[in-house]
This record gives C-alpha cells, structure tokens and sequence, in this order.
C-alpha cells in the first residue's frame, strides 16, 4: 500500500465526520524531528505542529500542539490549565495512555479525549500540519475544522526565542 493509499485511525475519523483534509507522508524520507518532518514535507515549520502529553501534579493530563521548531513553556503551559506545575508524560506511558508510539501521537484519535492547548500560533494560518497518528504520516486541516473533532482552547505555550 503506498503512503498516499494509506488511511490511519486519524484519517478514518476526519472521513466519519466529514472533515477535508490533506495528508502527506513522509516515510520514504530520514526525517526524524519535527524540523525534518517539516522539511521533508517543503513545509514551514511555524504550521506544522507536534503532539506533547503532559501530567500535572494532580495526576491529570495535558495535551499541548506545538510548533515543531519551538518547546513547550512548561510554567506557561500549567498556567493555560489552570494547574501549579506539569511535566513531560514519561514515554514508557504514552503507549498505553495514548495508543500513540512517540513520533505518531495525534490529538486526534487518543484513547481519551484530554483537555487539548493548541499554540495561538496555529491561529494565525489557514491549515496546520500534524500527526495522523503513525510515524510517517502527516495531516493538514484548518483550526475550524480540527475544532469539530476536539476541544481545544489556545494561548501562547512556548518558550521565547
């Protein structure tokens, strides 16, 4: 099946709710971070966005999009959620929190749907690009569009350069 055939979970759920999307694979590539993804694809990095899972002190997770040539501001981060302090999700929990591998975790599609932070970046561009939930496979959708499969809220989460 070659990438262009190829449907993930994430595809699957943008068809069932009528949503348009582009989808890109980049698995014939090297690419391994963000920024090649990016690259690989002839994409700015500003919108193309990568999937960050967090946990607070609570015990309750995060979702956060980013921009994949930016870090997530963890202090500002907690502060879009309302919590004192969160961390980076160990990786050895993100499989079975998620059904997502490190590299392929979409906030499309997760076991449970957890409170979602988009950058307020992404606001600023008509479609953004993002995991289809399986290394190697990208999505492209407006913001509008992304927000009638989740709930999301934005605000600036990333560290300054």
């Amino acid at each position: 099946m070659s990438g262009k055939d190829y449907k993930t979970n994430v595809m699957r759920i943008l068809d069932k709710y009528k949503i348009p999307y582009n989808h890109y694979s980049y698995a014939d590539t090297d690419a391994i971070s963000g920024v090649e993804v990016a690259a690989a694809l002839n994409q700015n990095p500003d919108k193309v966005f990568k999937t960050l899972v967090t946990v607070s002190k609570s015990k309750k997770y995060y979702v956060f999009m980013i921009p994949v040539a930016k870090e997530l501001d963890l202090k500002k981060a907690a502060h879009a959620v309302n919590e004192k302090s969160i961390e980076m999700l160990h990786l050895k929990e993100l499989l079975p929190l998620t059904g997502y591998v490190h590299g392929g975790c979409s906030p499309i599609g997760m076991k449970k749907q957890f409170d979602t932070v988009i950058d307020s970046s992404a606001l600023d561009f008509d479609t953004i690009i993002f995991s289809a939930g399986k290394i190697g496979y990208q999505v492209e959708l407006s913001p509008d569009n992304l927000k009638k499969v989740i709930n999301y809220s934005a605000a600036e989460i990333t560290v300054k350069i």
